[in-house]
């Protein structure tokens, strides 16, 4: 079963909860703009702590709250209502939409940021230059609600809205604050990218191409020839008479690759030593 409360993140239940209204599953990206500073003129981060109090005990900031506020400096992530409630950060305008429930989650993301906000005596200006702490794990938690990798409106860059209300009623995935109907912040500005999703299973083998005709001269020596040998034995085609000398190209070599080329169903000349490229291929010889 999906986590209602994200692991590893603070519980602070601000209560009131509400269930969403179903559709396609959504996160919405905001950045909490506390301060407004310019290039020439940086201030420093509000205290992540500040935050938390005003989301979880302040009636002013319950009020607003989002699901999850998000330190990307330090990874810190605390959470205020679970994931299949409604929270309230987005304009819910009479009529139309409802905002805040306009999915089967519709998980709302506050990051711990402004632009031109001062830590450690660095100056940020996007959310992008941030270390950003913490977002794999978050990011996994959102996924595992169903929210696909994708940016419906297109992954903000710069502070612009760009709403369409057809789109966000279709279309489950992220959505910036600035692409919310009824909504008229232009926030994130930017947003970390999805991290790349590792393969699973066992990496896939690598085989040795194809040398060349010329290179299978009798009396050739490499490692090459030594995995050759193992592979015509292990495809049962050993017609060597013995394991000496197995890096060195002889004729217990062309007795055994001919074998293999019969087995595939060469006949005459095209059976004969030395190796092609397509049966060389079929042999699958693995790079040391």
């Amino acid at each position: 079963m999906t986590d209602l409360w994200m692991p590893g993140a603070e519980h602070l239940s601000v209560g009131n909860t509400a269930p969403t209204d179903g559709g396609p599953a959504k996160a919405i990206a905001h950045i909490t703009w506390d301060k407004n500073a310019t290039k020439t003129k940086p201030q420093d981060l509000v205290p992540y702590a500040s935050l938390r109090t005003y989301f979880g005990s302040n009636a002013s900031g319950r009020a607003v709250a989002p699901h999850l506020l998000w330190d990307p400096f330090t990874g810190k992530v605390v959470q205020f209502f679970p994931a299949n409630s409604r929270s309230l950060s987005l304009v819910d305008s009479a009529g139309g939409t409802r905002t805040n429930r306009a999915g089967s989650v519709v998980i709302q993301i506050e990051a711990l940021f402004f632009p031109w906000c001062r830590v450690g005596g660095k100056v940020y200006e996007s959310l992008e230059d941030t270390p950003c702490k913490g977002w794999d794990e978050m990011h996994a938690w959102v996924a595992s609600w169903g929210v696909p990798d994708a940016w419906p409106m297109g992954k903000p860059t710069s502070f612009t809205g760009n709403r369409s209300e057809s789109t966000w009623e279709k279309k489950g995935g992220w959505y910036a604050h600035a692409h919310v109907p009824e909504n008229e912040h232009t926030d994130p500005g930017t947003w970390p990218s999805f991290p790349v999703k590792k393969p699973s299973g066992p990496p896939a083998k690598q085989y040795e191409l194809f040398p060349g005709s010329s290179w299978f001269s009798v009396g050739r020596k490499s490692p090459i020839v030594s995995r050759m040998h193992d592979r015509l034995v292990a495809v049962g085609c050993n017609r060597y008479t013995s394991s000496a000398g197995k890096d060195t190209i002889g004729s217990g070599d062309i007795a055994s690759y001919e074998a293999f080329q019969r087995k595939l169903g060469y006949t005459g000349s095209a059976a004969k030593w030395p190796p092609g490229p397509s049966s060389w291929s079929a042999l699958k010889v693995p790079k040391g």
